[in-house]
C-alpha cells in the first residue's frame, strides 16, 4: 500500500494549486477582521468586501487546513436535529425559520460555486441511509413530515431492493433519495473561496495565529506573534478550536477526530456496481458511516470516530467499516487517509453569539458544515453590518454547556460517545 498523506490526504493530493499568501506583520486598522480561514471566515469576508468594507482576515495555518480541508464534502438537507425535534423543543415558529436558513444554505453553496466559477466537483444527490428497521420507519416519518409540512418536494423514500440498486449494497433496509442535496471537493470549495474573497478585495493572511484579543475605545484589537490588526469589529470564525482565543466557548465546545480513507481509482467494472447512483452517502448511526465517489472514481469513506486519541494506521480503523458496506472493496487498495478534527455541540446545532458588540462567534456546526457554515459567513457578516435578525435566528437557539468543568468535560464526553456507538452496534 502507497504511504499514507498527512494532514488533508486526497483533498491536499487533488487540489488546484493555492497562491502562497502571506504572514500578517506590522500594524493596520480594518473594518473587520475575521479570525479563520474556513467556509465561515472566507464566506464572511468576501460578503463584507462585497459591501465595501475594509477586511483583514488571519488564519492560523493555511486556508481551509482544518475542517474546511477534510470533510466528507457533503452537503446536507436541514439540520442535525429533525424538524420534529426542533418544533417540539423551539416552537413551530423558531423551527421553521431555521429550516428555512438551513434550506437557504444549500442554494447559498450552488450560488457561490455558480458566481464564484469554483472547480469543485459540485454534484446534486445525498442519500441517507437507515441502519435498521427501526430507523427506516423514523426517516420515512420524516421524509411525509417535510413534505406535509414544509412542502419539501426533493427526498423519497426508497425500499431495500431501490436501494440495493442505487448505491450497491445491501446492507441498508431502506434509505431515502434527496436531490436537494449533494457533493463537492471541499478543499477546492475552500480555495475557491478564499481567491473569491480576495478579489472582492479582503486581505487574507496565512500562518498567522491570534494569540490575543482585547478592546478599547479604538476598537477590537487582535494581536499576532508579529503584528497587530486595530479593528471595529471581530468575526471568531474558528469552529473547534474557538476556544483558543475564547476560552469562556470551551464548554460548549466537543472534539471528535473523523477519519476518511480514499481508494486507489475503482475502475469501470467497480464504479458502474459500487454507487452507481453517484451521490453522497450518510447513515443513520449516532457514530455514522459516510461516503462518496471522487470526481476521479475512488471510494472516499469515513467511519469510526475517535474522542480520545489519534491512530496511527488510519486506513486500518476504517478498511473494515468499508468493507462491512462493500465486499468487493475489501481488497481495493487504499492509497489515502486522513484525519480531522469536528467541532460538535451538545444540542447539535450551530452555535452563534456574541463575546461583546464588537465580537461575534459563529461554530459548533456538529458534521454538516458544508452547507451550515458557508451561509453562517454570510449571517455573520450580515449582524456586522448591523443587520442581526437573520444571525439571531441561530443565536437564539439555547446552547447546552458539557457537562465535567475544565478537568472532567473531555473525559464525560468520551463516555458520552462511546455509549452512542454501543447503542450503534445494539441496534
Amino acid at each position: 500500500m502507497p504511504p499514507t498523506i498527512p494532514l488533508q490526504g486526497y483533498y491536499a493530493a487533488s487540489a488546484r494549486p493555492a497562491p502562497e499568501r502571506p504572514r500578517f506583520q506590522g500594524a493596520r486598522r480594518a473594518d473587520f477582521c475575521v479570525i479563520g480561514g474556513g467556509y465561515t471566515g472566507l464566506c464572511a469576508a468576501l460578503h463584507l468586501a462585497q459591501e465595501g468594507a475594509k477586511v483583514v482576515l488571519l488564519e492560523a495555518e493555511t486556508i481551509g487546513f482544518a475542517a474546511s480541508g477534510r470533510n466528507g464534502g457533503q452537503i446536507h438537507t436541514g439540520h442535525r436535529k429533525d424538524q420534529a425535534e426542533l418544533e417540539t423543543w423551539l416552537g413551530p415558529v423558531h423551527a421553521r425559520d431555521l429550516w428555512t436558513l438551513a434550506d437557504e444554505a444549500k442554494a447559498e453553496v450552488r450560488g457561490l460555486v455558480r458566481a464564484h466559477a469554483i472547480d469543485c466537483a459540485l454534484k446534486d444527490g445525498l442519500v441517507i441511509a437507515a441502519h435498521n428497521e427501526a430507523m427506516a420507519r423514523a426517516l420515512a416519518e420524516d421524509t411525509e413530515h417535510l413534505a406535509g409540512t414544509y412542502g419539501y418536494g426533493l427526498a423519497r423514500m426508497m425500499d431495500k431492493a431501490e436501494a440495493e440498486r442505487q448505491l450497491g449494497t445491501s446492507v441498508y433496509p431502506a434509505a431515502r433519495m434527496d436531490m436537494g442535496g449533494g457533493h463537492l471537493h471541499p478543499l477546492n470549495y475552500a480555495r475557491g473561496l478564499a481567491q473569491a474573497a480576495q478579489d472582492a478585495g479582503a486581505e487574507l493572511f496565512e500562518r498567522s495565529r491570534v494569540l490575543a484579543l482585547d478592546e478599547d475605545k479604538a476598537g477590537v484589537n487582535i494581536r499576532c506573534a508579529d503584528g497587530l490588526v486595530t479593528a471595529g469589529r471581530a468575526l471568531l470564525a474558528c469552529d473547534a478550536f474557538s476556544a483558543a482565543i475564547a476560552p469562556e466557548l470551551a464548554k460548549y465546545i466537543g472534539h471528535v477526530e473523523s477519519f476518511i480513507i480514499a481508494t486507489a481509482p475503482l475502475g469501470e467494472a467497480l464504479n458502474r456496481e459500487i454507487l452507481p447512483c453517484d451521490a453522497a452517502v450518510a447513515d443513520t448511526r449516532h457514530v455514522l458511516d459516510y461516503y462518496r465517489k471522487s470526481a476521479d472514481g475512488r471510494m472516499l469513506f469515513a467511519g469510526r470516530e475517535s474522542y480520545w486519541n489519534v491512530p496511527s494506521d488510519v486506513p486500518a480503523l476504517v478498511r473494515p467499516r468499508m468493507a462491512h458496506v462493500f465486499p468487493k472493496l475489501a481488497d481495493v487498495a487504499v492509497e489515502y487517509g486522513w484525519h480531522g478534527t469536528v467541532g460538535i455541540t451538545r444540542t447539535r446545532m450551530p452555535h452563534f453569539g456574541r463575546r461583546s458588540e464588537r465580537q461575534l462567534f459563529a461554530h459548533g456546526y456538529s458534521g454538516q458544515g458544508v452547507a451550515l457554515a458557508t451561509l453562517g459567513g454570510r449571517l455573520m457578516a450580515q449582524a456586522a453590518l448591523g443587520h442581526p435578525e437573520r444571525f439571531d435566528v441561530i443565536a437564539r437557539v439555547p446552547a447546552q454547556p458539557f457537562p465535567g468543568g475544565q478537568l472532567l468535560r473531555r473525559p464525560l464526553v468520551a463516555a458520552a460517545l462511546m455509549w452512542f456507538k454501543l447503542v450503534d452496534s445494539i441496534g
